[in-house]
């Protein structure tokens, strides 16, 4: 039930986004970090920002665009409203950022790493850095002049530019030229000078020398600038005339993103009124979605910088090497799944016996299909290669690629089409759900029976990401969970939801109603006085009914602990609504992008793994598959490793009721607890063949022995799986 008290506990979705980009861009200045990880953290803060503002941003920008918007469900924000409560504290975050980066420019400086400063060059470096700008810059720039001859140009998605006012000599009049600093440009420039290594940045140098391009100009002010435009296109248009490519589509909507509405401009330094004026008129921005900031504006050039410490040797400013853990010698995904179902933790095991499990199955003559969900892969997929090697073998390869995976849209366009050439079936999916799955079914026929392999997972069949995330995967040959992965592939060929399943956890039907179940016994448990407890590891947290649930379940007596890195739309600890719900967020080496969700205490456990959070998104607009771990041994595996990450006192921090993070530190005298690195050691024998069994002991006979069962009986006996 819904009532007054608990509308306390709800976050708005885009600021509990950012609280997450503040969480990020705090690993930037933390002294633990090893500088080139620092370097990392605040590039990726920065990208992270450019998608919120591409895409949440631009989706709020359309809906005050609306006749009848409608606010928001859970803190009942308009649109209007979260824009504008996103830009001071996005304002904030950007102070924050400033005074990283000063900090971040001040150890690159005692390692002997110094940013060159273009307004405070000596006369041998100015000759130096002019010279370079005549030769290597000035021929290929493209300056444009706007006047009431020159209309205002379009200005590219996340492209730097200088903006000057001119004056021609005894003219009164004043207008203005844009210089495009192009992404062709080499940005990061190194020198070496008396043993240190300087750097700077290609639009500081063309702002510098920028009076060289308007020299039949008198140039008055100057300032750098980027716009950033919103990217939340939509398919819906296209999809009327089903006679369409659906690729068609697609890319054409890939070049109108390009030219979507400008949703942030920010300035480099103080930039000059009189432009910031001009440019926000013309793209019709109003004061509060303009940015001054002291770090460049586009800080993807830390990661050039991190990888120059790299490439000089600087090892020791880097975390330790840690590498994917191999499987032994003579190990086979497909003989030891064929015993024991198997669990593989991405990134502390390879990716590669599942890769060698596919190419198996691709020349396995029993093999009759191979079929999979692809959402993100690699931009060179040994995985996709594997399947057109099934394909090409002769077998029945179904691929179900989801073309609206944002921003790899191209790349997925691509694999598409290579898969349709080797002869692979290619379906993309819904119309209104986009398909978000992690799931590949073998299927084998031997005798005239069928039989399968099944793949469930939390993360993408992507080989580098399988380094950088933290994931699972169960593999299984359960006939059960094989014929249930069978109707949901058949459901997508046609376009039709799966409604019903017992082994498996299917959105949008019959995922988030299975969680409410879960959540729901657990209550009756607490109210029966017996111990119950739900612990949930999501990446983020915004769907009403669950949290309403999870609310209920609170105030029952459940003890609720959640691990959630991003997102986190309901607050923990409100007296009489969440006072026994823990929340933390772990952000550390690893991106946490794995699913578990674990219900009842010791001795009726209940837990699944999924490739879907518990965000509206998820649960009600994708298709999203999870799976229930049946084996006691994985059940216990994964418990373990919630412990771990609930003990972690390196990486997480803890909720307030208030909503805000502090991070958790050890107690005097307890010992560090980094989860992320400790899980090397937790699955260091995740790969170990299982040994071998003793003969069975012959039974004494008895005085009248009953007859043996049959050869076959036994067998099913021995290895039928709880």
């Amino acid at each position: 039930m819904e009532t007054a008290a608990a509308e306390t506990i709800f976050i708005n979705r885009e600021l509990s986004w950012l609280d997450f980009d503040k969480r990020v861009l705090a690993l930037a200045k933390e002294k633990s970090v090893p500088l080139g990880e620092r370097l990392k953290f605040a590039a990726i803060y920065a990208s992270n920002l450019d998608e919120f503002f591409m895409v949440r941003v631009g989706s709020l920008y359309d809906q005050t665009l609306l006749k009848d918007e409608k606010p928001e469900n859970k803190t009942h924000m308009t649109a209007a409203q979260q824009l504008g409560a996103i830009m001071p504290k996005a304002a904030q975050l950007q102070e924050q950022c400033d005074k990283s980066y000063a900090k971040l420019l001040d150890a690159l400086e005692k390692l002997g790493y110094q940013k060159i400063n273009f307004e405070k060059l000596t006369k041998e470096q100015e000759h130096f850095w002019k010279k370079y700008f005549q030769t290597e810059l000035f021929p290929v720039l493209s300056p444009q002049i706007i006047d009431h001859r020159h209309p205002f140009p379009f200005l590219r998605n996340q492209q730097i530019y200088l903006c000057a006012t001119l004056k021609d000599k005894g003219a009164a009049e004043v207008y203005y030229g844009i210089i495009p600093i192009s992404s062709q440009f080499e940005r990061m420039l190194f020198v070496k000078e008396n043993g240190i290594t300087q750097y700077g940045l290609v639009e500081e140098l063309v702002a510098h020398f920028a009076n060289l391009v308007f020299e039949k100009n008198t140039l008055q002010k100057k300032c750098l600038f980027r716009v950033t435009r919103n990217a939340d296109i939509t398919v819906d248009e296209g999809m009327f005339d089903h006679d369409i490519d659906y690729r068609e589509v697609m890319s054409e909507l890939l070049k109108k993103r390009r030219k979507l509405a400008a949703v942030r401009l920010q300035f480099w330094q103080e930039p000059p009124q009189e432009i910031v004026k001009f440019l926000c008129g013309k793209l019709l921005l109003p004061a509060q979605q303009c940015f001054i900031q002291k770090s460049p504006l586009d800080l993807s050039c830390l990661f050039r910088l991190s990888g120059r410490l790299s490439s000089d040797g600087l090892a020791d400013q880097f975390y330790p090497a840690a590498r994917p853990m191999q499987a032994p010698a003579g190990f086979d995904l497909t003989a030891q799944v064929a015993k024991r179902d198997v669990l593989i933790a991405y990134p502390y095991q390879s990716i590669r016996p599942f890769i060698k499990m596919l190419m198996k199955a691709a020349f396995d003559p029993d093999v009759v299909s191979i079929k999979m969900t692809l959402y993100r892969m690699a931009a060179d997929s040994q995985i996709v290669q594997a399947l057109v090697a099934a394909a090409e073998n002769g077998k029945e390869v179904v691929t179900v690629v989801e073309l609206r995976a944002r921003f790899d849209e191209q790349n997925n366009i691509d694999w598409s089409k290579q898969l349709e050439q080797a002869g692979c079936t290619v379906i993309y999916g819904f119309d209104d759900y986009k398909v978000h799955s992690k799931l590949t079914l073998i299927t084998r026929k031997q005798n005239g029976r069928f039989s399968y392999i099944t793949q469930i997972g939390t993360g993408n069949y992507n080989e580098k990401t399988s380094e950088l995330y933290t994931d699972l995967s169960l593999v299984t040959s359960s006939q059960a969970v094989g014929e249930e992965a069978a109707a949901v592939f058949n459901n997508l060929a046609v376009e039709r939801l799966t409604p019903t399943a017992s082994e498996l956890l299917v959105a949008p039907l019959c995922f988030k109603s299975v969680l409410l179940k879960e959540i729901a016994a657990e209550v009756e448990e607490a109210k029966l006085g017996r111990p119950s407890r739900i612990i949930l590891k999501n990446n983020s947290v915004s769907d009403k009914d669950l949290m309403l649930a999870l609310s209920d379940a609170s105030c029952a007596g459940v003890q609720v602990d959640m691990i959630v890195r991003g997102i986190c739309c309901m607050r923990a600890g409100v007296p009489n609504a969440t006072e026994n719900i823990r929340i933390r967020s772990i952000v550390g080496r690893y991106l946490e992008h794995s699913r578990i969700y674990a219900f009842g205490a010791e001795g009726r456990l209940r837990v699944y793994i999924a490739s879907g959070d518990f965000l509206t998104r998820n649960t009600e607009r994708r298709v999203e598959v999870g799976v229930r771990i049946r084996d006691a041994a994985l059940i216990q595996k994964l418990m373990g490793l919630l412990d771990l990450e609930l003990r972690d006192n390196v990486n997480a921090r803890q909720m307030r009721p208030d909503g805000s993070y502090v991070k958790v530190k050890p107690a005097e005298g307890e010992p560090l607890v980094d989860s992320q690195m400790a899980l090397y050691e937790y699955f260091k024998d995740g790969f170990s063949l299982p040994a071998a069994k003793a003969p069975a002991k012959k039974p004494k006979p008895a005085a009248r022995p009953k007859p043996a069962p049959k050869k076959g009986l036994l067998a099913k006996l021995i290895g039928r799986r709880r």
